[in-house]
């Protein structure tokens, strides 16, 4: 059973002292890169980032009438090209096989939702490699890990959470997300 391993946007904005800060992110970094550089064995590793518009709201996704709700509308994160957008210096992206761009424009939140470098979906990438599992891993565990983990179920692949290895905005929701994922299927470990 071929199996993938997909880390959900390490970035620098998502990372304690960025525009949109998880506490525990720069951990998750090192975490993932310790895990890579363990046994873990993948048949391919796959790492998302939030890639937004700098000249527009990115189709209501940037708060820029008034505050962000934190639901839907978000401060300005993640703008392509920018210091925010980039991978955590402590996630070594020299193992990631496929990077996926999410956003461009709109509001994104699955990294199924975004295309690798050369504008393929992710699931057909997945599919074309023969993957059937995948492992999630990322940030923020109740956002884009919750999004990507149901996308991936939804898209008939076999899904596992390793819970070590994510960080949430809150420990609420992000117990309520895990259990959100088990329920659709996914292995919560």
């Amino acid at each position: 059973m071929p199996t993938a391993l997909l880390i959900v946007d390490v970035q620098n904005d998502f990372t304690e002292g960025g525009a949109l800060g998880v506490t525990g992110g720069a951990s998750v970094a090192r975490r993932v890169t310790e895990y890579l550089a363990s046994d873990a064995e993948y048949d391919v590793v796959v790492a998302s980032r939030d890639w937004h518009d700098a000249d527009n709201d990115n189709g209501g996704h940037f708060a820029t009438v008034g505050p962000p709700d934190f639901v839907t509308t978000w401060p300005v994160h993640c703008v392509a090209g920018t210091a925010g957008a980039e991978y955590h210096p402590d996630l070594v992206a020299d193992a990631v096989d496929v990077h996926v761009r999410k956003g461009q424009g709109v509001p994104a939140y699955s990294m199924f939702e975004g295309t690798t470098d050369d504008g393929a979906q992710l699931s057909d990438v997945l599919r074309e490699l023969g993957v059937t599992d995948v492992d999630v891993v990322g940030i923020a565990t109740d956002y884009c890990v919750r999004a990507s983990a149901l996308d991936a179920l939804g898209a008939g692949f076999s899904a596992r959470v390793l819970t070590d290895l994510v960080a949430g905005v809150a420990a609420e929701s992000s117990t309520a997300a895990l259990a959100e994922m088990s329920e659709a299927g996914a292995t919560v470990i």
